[in-house]
């Protein structure tokens, strides 16, 4: 179990690299990265203020629909049905998932202390520093949470359809927050990037778990607990027996 855990702790150090990489172009004030994020700032809040509809849907989708509040009831209320369906460890990989993100993007803001843009005629307005876009970070963390826990759940016909549903949401987040002026390009791609390495560090995290129970590995198309569908979702004990299902 050890060494399981500690390949876990490679692959998300692994995968947080490039997060790693961005934030030092950030915090050297790498110019090529500036005209990148001021460029697209400019343009994007033209057409916000050349076009207030496209600018009110834009605000509904990332003030509501996906608000990190919004987005954090819904795995809440995820992992109090996962509790309901005893299926403790799946629950606990939802929670820390989610709260472990959520606690790395503010610490990581609070230390790079980065401005948010500062432009004339507003459309929107957040409080806050800017590195990483929390709202990027959470849509990641979030999404991944609901993708993974509930694809065993969803007929193998209709898994491409959640998987795009997943990634529009994240994408659609990261560029509302572009659009409407509250944070830099480069703040989305980090919230991706660092949001996305919360989820690979307790992804195996919970791959190494499943081996410690006697359960095999599964593949990312499988959700992370395809057991979550039998009647008896988590291993009766720790063992090579447990690994089988119970029907």
């Amino acid at each position: 179990m050890g060494v399981r855990l500690l390949l876990a702790v490679g692959a998300g150090a692994v995968a947080a690299v490039p997060f790693g990489l961005l934030l030092l172009l950030v915090e050297g004030a790498w110019p090529p990265l500036l005209r990148l994020d001021a460029g697209a700032a400019r343009r994007l809040h033209e057409v916000a203020l050349e076009h207030p509809g496209w600018t009110a849907t834009l605000r509904f989708l990332s003030d509501w629909l996906w608000d990190p509040a919004t987005l954090r009831i819904a795995v809440a209320l995820l992992t109090g049905w996962l509790l309901y369906r005893r299926a403790w460890r799946l629950a606990a990989w939802a929670a820390t998932t989610a709260i472990g993100g959520a606690l790395i993007g503010v610490l990581v803001k609070v230390v790079v202390e980065r401005a948010r843009p500062s432009l004339q005629d507003p459309v929107a307005r957040a409080p806050g520093y800017s590195f990483p876009s929390g709202h990027a970070m959470t849509a990641t963390t979030s999404c991944a949470v609901l993708l993974l826990v509930l694809l065993p759940l969803v007929p193998r016909r209709w898994r491409g359809l959640c998987w795009a549903g997943a990634g529009i949401s994240v994408l659609g987040v990261g560029f509302t927050r572009i659009a409407l002026g509250v944070h830099w390009f480069s703040d989305v791609i980090g919230g991706w990037l660092l949001g996305g390495a919360v989820v690979v560090l307790t992804g195996w995290a919970f791959e190494a778990w499943r081996s410690d129970a006697g359960r095999p590995r599964t593949d990312v198309s499988e959700g992370l607990e395809p057991e979550l569908t039998d009647e008896q979702p988590e291993p009766r004990a720790y063992g090579p027996e447990s690994g089988s299902r119970n029907r």
